[in-house]
């Protein structure tokens, strides 16, 4: 599975001004607790942000993504979740 593509698409519904991924998998490699899953971080900038909080931008990318990490396909994801504001000022 292309993951990159996976995600990208499935964060689709937010209707980001930019998305940005890098698979950083590699650098867990033997890492307690992995059990194969990837590592992956992502940025998304997105108007669906405006007026949400830190935690709540974290969970709406992650409920959008929760099979993945049920069926053990992300094992870590670290979320950069901003508005276009935050982001390019």
């Amino acid at each position: 599975m292309d993951m990159q593509a996976e995600i990208e698409g499935r964060l689709k519904s937010l209707d980001y001004q930019l998305f940005e991924f890098e698979d950083e998998s590699h650098l867990h490699i033997g890492h307690a607790g992995n059990k194969g899953g990837g590592h992956y971080a992502v940025v998304i900038v997105s108007e669906a942000f405006r007026d949400v909080s830190r935690l709540n931008r974290q969970r709406m990318v992650k409920t959008l993504l929760n099979d993945l990490f049920s069926d053990g396909l992300i094992h870590a994801l670290i979320i950069k979740a901003v508005t276009p504001e935050e982001y390019f000022n």
